[in-house]
């Protein structure tokens, strides 16, 4: 059980970094689209490599947040069908579901590799601006490997396996504690 749960902490923070890695590329996409902006404003002609830069940064920002839903819980699941089922059914269908989780992360892992290593096109921002392809096509494999990373989380990726009833008495419990804090200060 040891490695099992530093494999769960390497999980967490390999989410972590991805969440940083997505704000970071949402920022520079800001970034660029507001010194377009800017430059717009001030000279009244356009930046031709403003958009083609800022598109180049969408994959990752897809791909990555897929990761983060997937750890949270929050991919495309349909929870009242299953939670209509009995417990066994219930379990069944929740390891079938981690299985076809695993599956497409394998398979974004193993194509998404091939993919990377045939990418050789460069993409022409700009007469100076040149990025390779790779840079796009690697976070392919690299989501596909962070899935299947998570995946280590278990059953806990699934909302069908949250108490409903106490996650309302949680709620409920730190509404009336709050509560209680601001009547003291009060």
């Amino acid at each position: 059980m040891p490695f099992l749960q530093s494999l769960r902490r390497l999980s967490d923070a390999v989410n972590q970094v991805a969440i940083v890695l997505c704000v970071a590329c949402v920022l520079i996409m800001l970034g660029i689209s507001f010194t377009a902006f800017l430059y717009k404003l001030a000279t009244g002609s356009s930046l031709s490599w403003t958009y083609s830069l800022a598109r180049l940064f969408l994959p990752w920002i897809g791909f990555l947040s897929m990761t983060i839903s997937l750890r949270y819980g929050e991919h495309v699941a349909m929870t009242l069908l299953v939670r209509s089922l009995p417990r066994a059914m219930l379990q069944l269908a929740a390891g079938l579901c981690l299985a076809v989780i695993g599956l497409f992360g394998a398979l974004l892992l193993w194509y998404g590799w091939d993919y990377f290593l045939g990418a050789s096109q460069v993409y022409m921002v700009s007469d100076r601006i040149q990025i390779p392809g790779k840079f796009t096509a690697i976070v392919v494999p690299i989501s596909g490997a962070i899935i299947l990373l998570h995946l280590v989380q278990g059953f806990a990726l699934l909302e069908h396996f949250i108490d409903d009833e106490s996650a309302i008495d949680e709620l409920i419990e730190t509404i009336d504690t709050d509560t209680i804090d601001t009547e003291k200060r009060a």
